[in-house]
């Protein structure tokens, strides 16, 4: 596997669905083990629905029972057509085998990581890890990083992973958890043939039988007309070809108009059937959607244009161009009219459904006049939201497109505070970077690279390398058919850190010297000089990450000259401390003390929290290395103070390192012990990798 994080997966574009309503999705905890994080489940409450299946279920027990522990995971296959119900089944299986795996259950639905046909698989790699209790800034930089992390968390453990909407074995063997005590249940459409070196359980998944349909028909809707009139029950039961995703449509129909025989509907979906000659599951969505209010079904035919799995209220009012209530009022009448499904984050659209609503959505729309609207008011407001957390989130900073006016009718989120704000750009991370694309696909190459800013911050202390890698890729293309010569260097420089993290160093140098040459092109101003000095920064950290302590510190010279001509202060300051940096690994200790010092005398004199703290325990490393190790306790303390207060373990960890060296150097062996370990067990503990000698 190549040592990078990007390792998509090529694959068709097939149409792989949720099966059935599964209600919204929890993750539950059972309470602290004592020696990691709470045990994860991943799963949503147990529907009252769930029909059949006994012969799958009994199957996947007698496999479980005999697969013993080993060798590795047992992995169960279920496989079947879109809508059939794979999905509630693999549910249902976790929950009734879940007794024989103590440490919990995880879930990843594969759909939501698949771009133009491909998954990202260490952004998969991501989320287990965080269902295990491994924040982001503890994940490894690199797809056999992170692997690793999940191996090792995953050992010896007694785990339940489902893995939904697979395509291909090799997407979904690097899921598997290491322990052969683990079950790993994978839903796909069809059989996974390159699914090679593990112990499978083929598990086809067929349409209910017309008893077990029509008894699930009566357990989604409790109306006597079911009972007293059986045979077109049972009619209607059959129109959806035994598909538990067409019966819950179908269920809610029926409930919705309670005044109408039951012959009457059925002959309804038949007339439908006859005349347009469409399958009798289209006749049923057709229905459901015939009876929607104005503002649902608009709702509905423009849910195809949202470029992420949920939808939340916020998203449905920029498709719509309304108020939040109104938005509200149309995603619960889609919701009751079986047509969208609860999920943590929002609700979501069945893929099944949402190739349904591109051809409601075409009828209606032929020009596409409609859809390009709702389009570019969700792309314009994405926008804006984002560039406001980011200001919440970063303070002013050197950005050049301005957030954008407000949408009209469309309300802005209310950001309280920075944990707010960083907190709404990941829980919207798969719909913001879905609409970098879908700006750029759109034509609106100004709002793709507009999109990109924000996301830089968000990126620094949530490394999802793969789908930032694409994004910043994608910024680039705009800002070079925007022929926006500013964008150019920014997108190109936001670009070089994620390749260069992932070790692409010849790909990130050919992006910071793109970046440079164009920004010999840039103008006298305040802001395109500071972006001229930034680009050359860049320059000096790629040299950085490939050890060139030399060339970096050439660079980070020139660019602190450079802000010192504008004048910019700060410039000067983070200049300056990647200076002192530099000097200590290339092992000139006098000279990092120095530069260090004044950074740090900077940083406090212009009231930069982050910035104190960074250079003193910098300050702190270089003292030491300087043969002076009483006067770095103090500063090394004070950023354990600080790291605590920020509630970074990671930070903590190499605090606390420090802190274990520079009570050796003083002859305090039985301190520096304490505070190896205490660093030991809390990298442990967070997930973080442990090399031999006992250092994260």
């Amino acid at each position: 596997m190549a040592e990078e994080t990007h390792n998509s997966l090529d694959g068709r574009a097939d149409v792989v669905v949720q099966a059935g309503r599964i209600g919204e999705l929890h993750q539950h905890w059972h309470g602290p083990t004592p020696s990691g994080p709470p045990v994860p489940y991943q799963l949503p409450p147990a529907p009252v629905h769930f029909e059949n299946r006994l012969v799958e279920q009994e199957r996947v027990a007698r496999a479980a029972e005999a697969h013993g522990d080993g060798p590795g995971p047992l992995v169960v296959a279920l496989t079947g057509i879109g809508g059939i119900g794979k999905t509630a089944l693999g549910f249902q299986l976790a929950r009734t085998l879940g007794e024989r795996f103590p440490d919990g259950v995880l879930y990843v639905d594969l759909d939501d990581l698949r771009r133009d046909g491909t998954v990202e698989v260490s952004e998969a790699v991501a989320d287990l890890l965080t269902g295990l209790g491994v924040t982001p800034d503890w994940w490894e930089r690199t797809f056999a990083g992170r692997s690793q992390q999940y191996w090792t968390r995953t050992r010896d453990k007694r785990l339940i992973v489902v893995i939904d909407n697979a395509r291909y074995g090799a997407e979904v063997l690097p899921l598997l958890p290491s322990s052969a005590g683990s079950l790993a249940i994978v839903s796909s459409q069809g059989a996974l043939y390159d699914l090679d070196g593990v112990a499978a359980v083929d598990v086809p998944v067929d349409p209910l039988a017309a008893d077990d349909a029509l008894r699930l028909l009566g357990r989604l809707v409790d109306d006597p007309r079911l009972t007293a009139e059986p045979a077109a029950a049972a009619e209607l039961a059959r129109c959806c070809a035994g598909l538990p995703a067409a019966l819950h449509v179908a269920g809610r129909w029926v409930r919705k108009h309670r005044r109408r025989t039951l012959p009457r509907l059925v002959a309804e979906l038949t007339t439908e059937l006859h005349e347009k000659g469409i399958p009798m599951v289209e006749a049923v969505w057709d229905a459901a959607h015939a009876g929607l209010g104005a503002d649902a079904a608009r709702l509905y035919v423009l849910l195809p244009q949202h470029p992420a799995p949920c939808v939340t209220a916020h998203d449905a009012a920029a498709l719509l161009g309304t108020d939040l209530p109104a938005a509200e009022d149309a995603l619960e009448e889609l919701e009751t009219a079986g047509l969208l499904d609860g999920r943590p984050g929002g609700l979501r659209l069945h893929e099944l459904l949402r190739g349904h609503a591109e051809r409601r959505a075409r009828d209606a729309d032929p020009e596409g006049t409609v859809r390009d609207a709702g389009r570019e008011r969700l792309i314009r407001w994405y926008r804006r939201q984002a560039a406001r957390a980011d200001l919440l989130a970063a303070g002013p900073r050197l950005t050049f497109a301005a957030p954008g006016p407000p949408v009209p009718g469309v309300p802005d989120l209310e950001f309280t505070d920075k944990p707010a704000a960083l907190g709404w750009l990941e829980s919207r991370r798969l719909a913001l970077f879905g609409c970098v694309r879908l700006a750029f696909d759109s034509g609106r190459y100004e709002d793709a690279w507009a999109l990109c800013e924000p996301l830089w911050t968000y990126f620094l202390d949530h490394p999802h390398h793969a789908d930032v890698t694409d994004a910043f890729r994608i910024g680039v293309a705009a800002a070079d058919r925007a022929e926006h010569l500013p964008a150019q260097v920014r997108m190109r420089c936001q670009l070089a850190r994620p390749l260069w993290e992932q070790k692409q160093y010849e790909r990130a140098a050919e992006q910071v010297e793109r970046a440079l040459r164009a920004a010999e092109s840039l103008g006298g101003t305040q802001q395109e000089r500071k972006l001229r000095a930034s680009a050359v920064e860049f320059r000096g950290l790629l040299k950085s990450a490939r050890g060139d302590w030399t060339g970096a510190a050439a660079d980070f010279t020139a660019a602190r000259d450079a802000h010192a001509a504008i004048p910019n202060a700060y410039g000067v300051l983070l200049q300056t401390h990647l200076l002192g940096r530099t000097a200590l690994n290339r092992g000139a200790a006098d000279e990092a003390v120095v530069l260090l010092a004044r950074a740090h005398r900077m940083a406090r004199e212009q009231q930069r929290e982050r910035m104190t703290a960074r250079t003193g325990f910098e300050l702190g490393r270089a003292l030491r290395a300087a043969g002076r190790p009483a006067e770095a306790v103090a500063l090394v303390r004070a950023a354990l103070d600080g790291a605590r207060e920020r509630g970074s373990t990671s930070d903590e960890v190499r605090v606390l390192e420090e802190l274990a060296c520079l009570e050796e150097v003083l002859g305090n062996a039985t301190e520096a012990a304490e505070h190896r370990a205490a660093a030991r067990v809390l990298a442990e503990r967070s997930g973080g990798l442990i090399e031999p000698d006992g250092e994260p």
